[in-house]
């Protein structure tokens, strides 16, 4: 991790020297983008890195004001470039000041201190960005208007927002690449990693530079919102491993969003975008509306949530089985306690080894008698 002070200092450019001090390299090239903008001479260099691109300026009626849109291009890589070296520094900010010291506290396992850097890591991006994509869906008002995801198409152009949400979402998923060697993820945590950091790059690029910006939005936030329970959940249960009720919560809006963006997608795909009046490929407007794009998309949305939901079963049988072998062992261990039994007196009068006269005279009496 960056920011951080160490007694022993590794060769300069070894593995561990890179992973130490990984933040603070990447601090250094951002500042550099930065200073571009000091001269003349790199400012327009520099900008193409910090702003975002693609300015188009649209007058809607003659008494109202005009109005900026964005579109997309190939300078789009550098933005998203610049932007994923603030996702490293971000990271590296939230490792060291946040999830570290809760560590600390906490006396994690290897297993779980990973677990909990990943859940702990998601669950702040996921709340950003979920709290973010509501804010823009209430101001498209698609609540009272669900037709709005395929009316007008193609949606070449984007307002500030939305076009800085998916830069910005872009970079963090790519950032999550060359972040498993900067946090030494362990070997068979790796491919799990990189099949759903690969799916967030391919589908949110895919609706980028498809134009469906839209639907990809809509299909977000829900999404993000039943991660976010996730992590948090998760990230309860290793501080107590009492506290499992936000699991039973996410399992049920887990297959909600998946019924939910199984849905949208028909609808648009389906029955939508066939009906509109912009039939055709042509790559200078950007229209992808054509029956081959239309199927390869339902396709692939349709495959991971497939994936999705056997990956969920899976778990939920796993858990269901390790729930159900705790139950059997201990029942195995603590066997149920036997009530005691009242002993019952020795026939002639002999209990707990003490014989007991009937006759009351003294014993000196008994002893005369007996002589």
């Amino acid at each position: 991790m960056g920011f951080r002070k160490k007694n022993k200092s590794p060769p300069v450019l070894s593995h561990e020297f890179v992973i130490q001090n990984h933040a603070d390299m990447v601090s250094c090239l951002a500042m550099i983008i930065l200073l571009g903008l000091m001269f003349e001479v790199t400012a327009k260099f520099a900008i193409m890195f910090i702003t975002v691109q693609y300015n188009v300026t649209q007058v809607l009626d003659e008494k109202s004001e005009p109005v900026n849109l964005y579109q997309y291009g190939p300078k789009d890589v550098a933005t998203v470039f610049f932007y994923l070296l603030i996702a490293v520094i971000l990271h590296a900010l939230i490792q060291e000041y946040i999830l570290d010291k809760m560590n600390r506290r906490l006396h994690l396992s290897k297993t779980k201190h990973s677990k909990f850097n990943e859940s702990g890591q998601l669950a702040a991006f996921y709340l950003f960005s979920f709290i973010w994509g509501c804010s823009i869906l209430t101001a498209e008002d698609f609540a009272t208007n669900p037709t709005f995801l395929w009316e007008g198409y193609p949606h070449t152009h984007m307002v500030f927002q939305v076009k800085f949400f998916y830069i910005c979402q872009i970079a963090y998923w790519l950032h999550a690449l060359p972040e498993l060697y900067f946090q030494k993820v362990r070997k068979e945590d790796i491919p799990r990693q990189l099949y759903y950091i690969c799916l967030y790059v391919v589908h949110i690029t895919g609706a980028y530079v498809l134009n469906l910006h839209r639907l990809g939005l809509v299909l977000l936030v829900p999404h993000y919102l039943v991660e976010l329970l996730f992590h948090a959940s998760r990230l309860f249960y290793f501080s107590d491993e009492n506290k499992q009720k936000g699991f039973t919560l996410w399992a049920l809006l887990f297959v909600i969003a998946r019924l939910l963006t199984l849905t949208l997608s028909v609808l648009t795909f389906g029955f939508g975008l066939p009906r509109t009046e912009n039939q055709g490929f042509s790559l200078a407007e950007g229209n992808f509306n054509v029956l081959t794009v239309r199927m390869t998309c339902l396709a692939a949305i349709c495959l991971t949530q497939a994936w999705m939901m056997w990956k969920f079963i899976n778990f939920q049988l796993k858990k269901w089985r390790e729930h159900s072998q705790n139950q059997a062992s201990k029942k195995k261990t603590v066997s149920p306690k036997s009530k005691p039994h009242k002993r019952e007196p020795a026939r002639g009068g002999a209990a707990n080894g003490v014989v007991k006269s009937e006759d009351k005279t003294s014993p000196r009496a008994r002893k005369a008698k007996a002589s």
